[in-house]
């Protein structure tokens, strides 16, 4: 029975998870928090009351 024998297909999934450990975080962490929040530059608009038309 071929598909006992690990030779052939163990090679195969070791070095697909190290590319996928190796790479996959890299490429990953490129993509979070693109645009930085910054507290500084925020403005804050001035609230208004709500002017109902039936009170």
């Amino acid at each position: 029975m071929p598909q006992l024998d690990p030779v052939p297909w163990l090679y195969y999934f070791l070095m697909t998870w190290f590319i996928f450990v190796s790479l996959a975080p890299q490429k990953i962490l490129a993509h979070i928090n693109l645009n930085k929040l910054s507290t500084n530059k925020a403005k804050m608009s001035p609230r208004q009351a709500w002017a109902w038309t039936w009170q």
